[in-house]
């Protein structure tokens, strides 16, 4: 095979793939499936429920409390009624919908860890690639994590 059609063939195979994952990109369940948290020490299961998006913790690095040796609880929950609840299982994630172009918004993140919880968007950068980002107020003060795909839908 020549030069010319070898070039050819590669940049055809990559318009073809560049396509591929913009078609994925553009579906609003393109977010499905199973992410780890930028940290590595959960996943979170993303799914419909309704027209909205949300998550349950799937899975923990460190699932069993040390202090107790059983599971870990959401104690820093602020409902007492919670605090009594194991955090794997917990909906962490609610309330988003897609606005398009790859991006979530409307929702909210719960963090177990201090008990608090944050208005939220997501984006998806690429098919493995999320960002996260909690706020409180404007979406300019706030944090975002990139958490990887596990597994889709």
């Amino acid at each position: 095979m020549s030069t010319t059609k070898k070039i050819f063939v590669f940049l055809f195979v990559g318009l073809f793939l560049q396509s591929f994952n913009s078609i994925a990109l553009d579906n609003p369940d393109a977010i499905l499936g199973v992410w780890k948290t930028g940290e590595g020490n959960a996943m979170v299961k993303i799914y419909k429920n309704g027209d909205k998006y949300q998550g349950r913790v799937v899975w923990l690095k460190e699932p069993i409390d040390p202090e107790t040796g059983k599971p870990k609880l959401d104690k820093n929950n602020a409902d007492p009624s919670a605090k009594t609840k194991p955090v794997l299982g917990l909906i962490n994630i609610w309330g988003f919908v897609s606005k398009g172009e790859n991006v979530w918004e409307d929702g909210n993140i719960y963090d177990p860890k201090n008990g608090n919880t944050y208005s939220s968007t997501m984006k998806l950068i690429n098919n493995n690639s999320l960002e996260v980002r909690g706020y409180i107020g404007v979406s300019i003060i706030g944090r975002t994590d990139t958490w990887t795909r596990q597994v889709a839908k």
